[in-house]
């Protein structure tokens, strides 16, 4: 006489299949990302950047966080690893995602105090299109592009204040911006 299978173990049975499927997605994804993939990835809620978007129907970008300052501005937000490039009558120009470092600037209005077309930076990979516009103790902040795509990588007891960039995107943060240039950091 055949036994009848309990709902119960049908039920735990089909549920791990399905996870065991999910597993094998999960890690077959994993092993196509790209080598040099970010240390810390842009927030959930982060859309991509317009060269995020090359060939595929874009979607609206988000708009200019309120209260982000008037006028000719950067606006970075620390909590969508965001910048938008804002022009003098407040129109956006231009957003994408950025990958901070493991410092974060203050709050508030900064300046561009220097601009530095390439340098090696503190985690060792060669940038371009240097901007920086403030600092945290001895922790100098700056929007960069690395030479080779990469993001800022973690180094154990190594603060790194690099907002990095995509190539494209440091260009025209380059090309946008001059020393005395107005950073609105938000949350």
């Amino acid at each position: 006489m055949a036994r009848q299978i309990s709902s119960a173990a049908l039920v735990t049975g089909l549920t791990s299949a399905a996870l065991v499927g999910v597993l094998l997605l999960a890690v077959q994804a994993g092993q196509s990302a790209p080598q040099n993939a970010v240390a810390r990835k842009p927030a959930a809620g982060a859309s991509p950047s317009a060269s995020d978007q090359k060939g595929k129907n874009p979607a609206k970008p988000p708009a200019v966080p309120e209260n982000s300052g008037v006028g000719k501005r950067v606006v970075y937000s620390l909590g969508q690893d965001r910048a938008w490039l804002v022009d003098a009558a407040g129109k956006q120009l231009s957003t994408f995602t950025v990958w901070p470092g493991n410092v974060e600037p203050a709050l508030g209005t900064h300046s561009v105090s220097r601009r530095t077309p390439a340098i090696t930076g503190t985690d060792g990979v060669s940038v371009e299109n240097v901007i920086y516009f403030t600092g945290s103790g001895n922790v100098p902040i700056a929007f960069s592009a690395a030479v080779d795509g990469s993001s800022p990588k973690p180094i154990p007891g190594k603060q790194i204040g690099a907002i990095r960039v995509r190539t494209d995107d440091g260009k025209r943060l380059w090309d946008f911006t001059v020393v005395g240039s107005s950073v609105v950091v938000v949350r």
